[in-house]
Formats: C-alpha cells, structure tokens, sequence
C-alpha cells in the first residue's frame, strides 16, 4: 500500500525550477505534492529540477550574499512560497583538523561540525526544508519515526511553525535525547521495539491519518535538505570539491544526497570540477547491513537487529541502503563498519585532537577514517572531509564509564599538592 494520503489543501503547481517528483527506478514523474513512493513500480521518488533554469538564476556571488544558513541555497531546494521555517540552521563551521591529522597521518583533512546547529545535530537541515513544506502543503500536524535527533528537530521545527508534533521514538532512546525532545512539549510516544518497529508503524499511521511524517510521506523534501552539507563544504573550501568524504550511513539518506549535493554543483556550474568525491561510508558492526551486503558482493541489503551503541544509526533496514553501495561503486568509495570500543575510542580521539565532542555517530566516522587510513585506502596528500552529525551531549551514557574520573582535593594548597602528580601532566 502506498502512502498517498493528501494534505488538507491543495497544494501549488511545482514552478518552473522544480519539475516534480521523480522516481529513481522507472523515472516516472508525479506532482509536487506528499507522496513517496511510485505507483508503476513502488520505487522511491525524489525532487526533480530544471538545472538549467536554476544555472541561469544562481550564482556564487548570489548565494554569498543569501543569509548565513543553509537557506542561502533556496535555489537548489524544494521550497516555492516566501514563508521558511529557519531556526537558523546550517552554514556550519569546517574545522581545518591538523592536530588530528598529525595522528592519523593525513595533511590535509577538515571536520564539518554539525554538532552546533539549533537542536546540535545535522536533522535540523532536512527538517528545516520539510517543515517548511509541509506548511505549504497545508498541513498542521508535523510527525516523524527517530532514532532519536530527528525528534528532538522535529519537536522544534514544529514549535516555531506553530504546528503540533507527534513523535514516535523506541522505547528504550537514549535519556538525554527523549528530554530534548520534550522540552518542546510534541505528543512523544515512545514504541516497545526498535527504529525499524517504530517505522513501520508510523508508516502504517501516516496512511491513515493526515499528518506531515518527514522522513515518510514528506521524505522527498526532507532528505533534499542533507544536500547542504554539499553545498556548504563545497563554498567553504572556495567553490572546489573534496577528493573524499567520510559520512555516517543509517538508512542512507544524508549519504545519497551529500553525494546529489556535490552533483548539482557541476550541474549549474558553481565548481568547475566534474567530478565528485570519493564516497566512504561508516557504520557501527552492531548495524551495518548496507556493510555486510558490499562485503559480500551484493546489492541485497539484508536487514539486521541492531545491537549498538551508536543508537542514531542503529536502522537495520535502511531505505537507501541499496543507493548507497552504488554511489560508493561509481565514485570508487569504501564502506566500512567500526566495533562499539573502536566508536568510543574515536569520540576520545576526535575529542583530544580537536575539543570537539561527537555523539556515538560521529565516533563511527573517525574511527572507520582511522580504520581506512591504517588499510591504505586513503592517500595521506588526500583533502578529506570527515561529517561531525551530532553532539556529544546527546549521547554521554557511552562515554561515562571511559573518562577520568575527577582528582578530589581538599580546599588548600598542601592537599593539592599532595594529590597532583605533576609528572602525569603534560601540557604540550
């Protein structure tokens, strides 16, 4: 059964720049409207533009001058009327990382740090577009199935729309991330199951009632907002494109489109480069499905049980998961999986080098890039940009049992001095 549920108004003819909705297997087209999945052969759609037009109208010298977020690059996005939901969002930093590089040989890798966006991970870029769209569609309900970021966005999302949320979680989500969510008071309903449990019945759900569901009847828009993670890495570096980037795989969606991102690019001609970069994806072994079928030499993604702590990327049956192992074919990538004492070890790691402080995802990250370089499978002279998607602070249970813990003094000089070995501190 597919999810055709109609939001409560009709909704505007695509404009000139955005032809519609497209599928990605048979290429047939379908309005601009909430819909997800084709009728002729239940493959996935996505948004399909006019490049051509857009090449006409955007330029760096337009986009430079756009606001500091990722709405500077409305051209390429989904998105007709004047109204957005901006909660400032995107234009992050990219952090030249040359103490990490020292360690793991590389000179000249880069971090895009996502961890600093309103709700602190990535989600707010894809839930900023489709917010925003589901207001033109007419809906007033915004909804979603998380792992755990995406409802904390969404919550917020939906707060500044002035829409209600209803968010569906597993049971069993990670404490600081169901009271991030709540703080913006969404109807949160938390599923005995995993993701994928949790999923499927809000899919069920999202046929039924007329709620705006991003990442599933609204998922063509939501997943174009990861493209910004292109556009913006692309800008900062001076309008050139990177020889590999290293990102997070859950069910593939910010991974596909960061690699449509760099496309479009050399599509409307704002790099002059034709290439895109490598593409490495990372997963935690607990839940590497998309992994396992490139190890075994297949397109078949296999869903799995997951069974880690990088809880953000545990979905064991990921949409884009097939996508995924082509796009890192056709660009002569690498994906590789990571243990849960390998993720803590690259939060540590990433933390040291660098003062910044990753959820669990982005410990998969620098510990497949740590794992990749040590194989050989990345040049040291390589520009390589490693995705930072998520806060720290979201996820402390995996690191609390790993850190020092604090040397406890009584308040005088002789207590201290009898306590502090200085030859345990090494300030260089």
């Amino acid at each position: 059964m597919t999810s055709t549920v109609q939001a409560p108004s009709t909704p505007p003819a695509a404009s000139g720049r955005i032809r519609g909705l497209q599928c990605r297997e048979c290429g047939e087209l379908y309005p601009f409207e909430a819909r997800h999945v084709c009728e002729m052969c239940f493959g996935p759609l996505e948004v399909a533009y006019d490049y051509a037009l857009i090449a006409a109208r955007i330029s760096r010298a337009s986009i430079a001058a756009g606001p500091p977020t990722l709405w500077r690059y409305r051209d390429l996005l989904p998105i007709e009327g004047e109204r957005v939901v901006d909660t400032r969002t995107g234009f992050t930093p990219l952090v030249k990382a040359d103490n990490l590089g020292k360690v793991l040989g590389l000179r000249n890798l880069w971090l895009k740090n996502d961890t600093v966006n309103p709700t602190f991970s990535f989600k707010d870029r894809p839930v900023s577009i489709a917010s925003t769209r589901a207001l033109e569609l007419g809906f007033e309900v915004l909804a979603c199935a998380s792992t755990g970021n995406l409802a904390g966005s969404v919550a917020a999302h939906a707060a500044k729309a002035g829409m209600q949320a209803c968010i569906f979680i597993p049971s069993d989500l990670e404490p600081a991330k169901i009271l991030g969510a709540s703080i913006y008071e969404p109807n949160l309903i938390a599923v005995d199951g995993n993701y994928d449990d949790v999923n499927r019945l809000s899919s069920e759900i999202a046929d039924v009632y007329p709620w705006a569901f991003v990442n599933i009847n609204l998922r063509p828009y939501y997943s174009e907002g990861s493209k910004t993670l292109a556009f913006e890495v692309a800008e900062q570096l001076g309008w050139t494109v990177p020889d590999a980037v290293v990102a997070p795989i859950a069910s593939g969606s910010m991974f596909t489109k960061l690699h449509k991102g760099f496309s479009e690019l050399a599509k409307v001609g704002l790099v002059d480069s034709q290439r895109t970069p490598r593409m490495i994806g990372a997963q935690a072994e607990g839940c590497s499905p998309v992994v396992q079928a490139a190890r075994a030499g297949t397109y078949d993604v296999q869903p799995v049980r997951p069974n880690t702590i990088a809880k953000s990327l545990a979905i064991g049956n990921p949409a884009d998961g097939y996508y995924a192992i082509k796009i890192v074919e056709q660009t002569n990538g690498a994906l590789e999986a990571v243990t849960d004492p390998e993720i803590v070890e690259g939060i540590q790691l990433l933390a040291r080098t660098e003062g910044i402080f990753a959820e669990t995802a982005g410990g998969v990250t620098i510990g497949v890039l740590k794992k990749l370089i040590t194989a050989g499978e990345i040049d040291p002279d390589e520009q390589v940009v490693a995705y930072i998607t998520g806060n720290g602070l979201k996820t402390l249970d995996a690191v609390a049992e790993h850190v020092n813990a604090p040397l406890r003094v009584a308040p005088s000089l002789a207590a201290f001095e009898a306590a502090f070995k200085p030859a345990a501190f090494n300030p260089g």
